[in-house]
């Protein structure tokens, strides 16, 4: 079903491409040439790809060859009316691997993303070298949400109707006033901008929904003795002064997929939910340090 549609344009040595990956499915690439060993970047739940622009500029910067995806329904990709859940979304990144010909990349994902790249290692271990896992990858909702009517109240995404760009700008810079440009820019581009100045995400709420519900059906703990590749636990270092109890149940679920994973390294980071885009720099060298030392070995 793979099938590269060729390149669109280069920018700034940036290639983006349109690949097709399913009947009516074409996701929006860019690419950044290397020698060195290459890595996918998946993004989280109503993401996009460039979150992972400073990441992706470190680690080319580094010679690493890098591939950044838009999901399906996110960003520039299509959006079809079906497959958001985890099965197909995998699937979409088989078929990626295989129409760009990459050879064995480390698989990156934060959040939801970690969680498909974790089962991507499950489900095809000859297609990746290994897979980190930014703030995600141990997500099992139902922990917190025993029924999806539950878990759909407290997470369905906020309305953004009528709310200008601007407007989100500001709110995105107060709360994030550590972030680069680059996590500032990735950030904004979560969202389509309208000719009147008001915004709205580029993932449909249905869409988000279904991911949401997928998500939510997902347990990845059921996988981890099976996982053969190299896994990298990169969880966001919680405030226990904030929420003491939350604190605990994040090591504790940290601490019992690192325990289960058969050949697995835990590297905790202070910041966000979102590291990837609050410290690049120091993600890009965790990563090809993680190369360089041979835990994902060629």
């Amino acid at each position: 079903m793979s099938d590269r549609q060729g390149e669109v344009a280069t920018v700034a040595g940036v290639r983006v491409e349109r690949v097709r990956v399913a009947e009516g499915v074409a996701l929006h690439v860019h690419r950044w040439d290397g020698d060195g060993s290459p890595f996918l970047l998946v993004h989280g739940l109503a993401s996009n790809l460039h979150l992972w622009d400073g990441v992706a500029a470190g680690l080319a910067g580094r010679g690493h060859a890098v591939v950044a995806v838009d999901l399906r329904g996110h960003g520039e990709s299509d959006k079809p009316d079906d497959g958001y859940d985890m099965t197909a979304v995998t699937d979409d990144l088989i078929e990626l691997v295989a129409a760009l010909g990459v050879d064995r990349p480390v698989a990156i994902g934060q959040s939801w993303g970690a969680n498909l790249v974790l089962e991507l290692g499950w489900r095809s271990p000859e297609l990746v070298r290994g897979v980190a896992c930014v703030d995600g990858g141990w997500i099992e909702l139902q922990r917190s949400f025993p029924t999806w009517d539950e878990c759909a109240r407290a997470m369905a995404p906020p309305s953004t109707a009528a709310r200008s760009a601007g407007d989100l700008e500001a709110e995105l810079r107060a709360h994030h006033p550590d972030w680069p440009e680059p996590g500032i820019a990735g950030a904004l581009a979560c969202y389509e901008r309208r000719p009147d100045g008001t915004v709205r995400p580029w993932l449909e709420l249905h869409h988000h929904l279904a991911i949401l519900r997928s998500l939510w059906e997902h347990q990845p703990s059921a996988r981890y003795r099976e996982v053969k590749v190299p896994v990298l636990l990169v969880p966001a270092e919680p405030d226990p002064e904030a929420d003491a109890s939350w604190a605990r149940d994040r090591h504790r679920q940290v601490e019992d997929a690192a325990t289960e994973l058969p050949k697995v390294r835990v590297r905790w980071m202070k910041g966000d939910h979102d590291l990837h885009a609050q410290h690049p720099e120091q993600m890009a060298e965790l990563l090809h340090g993680a190369v360089i030392d041979g835990f994902f070995a060629p």
